[in-house]
């Protein structure tokens, strides 16, 4: 599971004073389908320590928080506020993100009560949410023409792996099943050299926050290797700022 930042000052139990409205049908929210973006913001809303509003069907709402996320496994630990038996059916959470923005995912209440924790579920995680007003950055996939890949030194050995995706906050990574054993999610990967087209390098420490299997018509089986940005300098932001302007503008 990926571990809670040790330096992030997380919130306590969180208060019915901080539910959140659900999204409306006609709000003009977005759906978001990316597994890594979900991931990301859940494994963001489980390091904040951010309130989470539980609606069951036929009850009224709760709150709760994400205890911990399982990128592997595809699970989340639920840490419910209140003792209570969420009800069978349909539960629909949403949450702040950012201040402005919110996001909402529907799951079924088939979830598994923790042994000796009488408060925390496990669920799966959902497969897609809904966005308002969305402020987190989002990712450009990488232009066909122009060199754009990531280097870097892992456990004395090299690496150059080409560059799909990437923002402000992240970047996608493709690499093969025998690059991919490197990985695993929660790993650090320092002084990485981000190619983003030509003369334009970015140097920044990255987090592994997803692996994903895919098959590919020329490359056969490939890993999807998505990564936080999780230490930049800020004349190297000032570059990556350039280059996702770059790339937004031409679009």
């Amino acid at each position: 599971m990926t571990d809670l930042a040790t330096n992030q000052i997380r919130k306590g139990p969180p208060s019915l004073s901080e539910a959140v409205a659900r999204i409306g049908a006609d709000a003009g929210a977005h759906e978001v389908t990316d597994a890594f973006h979900i991931v990301d913001t859940l494994s963001t809303l489980a390091q904040t320590g951010e309130a989470i509003t539980v609606y069951p069907m036929g009850q009224d709402f709760t709150m709760a928080r994400i205890d911990a996320i399982d990128a592997d496994q595809r699970t989340f630990i639920l840490d419910l506020a209140e003792d209570i038996r969420l009800a069978e059916g349909k539960l629909i959470f949403v949450a702040a993100l950012g201040g402005n923005a919110k996001i909402q995912f529907e799951l079924d209440a088939s979830g598994s009560l923790l042994p000796g924790r009488a408060r925390a579920v496990e669920l799966p995680l959902p497969e897609t949410c809904q966005v308002l007003n969305r402020r987190a950055e989002a990712r450009l996939e990488s232009p066909l023409s122009g060199s754009y890949g990531a280097r870097f030194v892992l456990l004395g050995k090299e690496f150059e792996l080409p560059l799909y995706d990437f923002s402000l906050g992240g970047v996608g990574l493709r690499a093969t099943p025998e690059q991919a054993y490197e990985f695993y999610v929660g790993k650090k990967i320092e002084g990485v050299e981000l190619e983003l087209g030509p003369s334009l390098t970015v140097i920044a420490d990255l987090e592994v926050r997803l692996l994903r299997p895919f098959r590919t018509f020329l490359l056969g089986q490939q890993v999807q290797v998505g990564c936080r940005i999780s230490n930049i300098s800020m004349q190297m932001k000032q570059r990556l700022d350039r280059a996702v302007s770059k790339v937004q503008t031409k679009r």
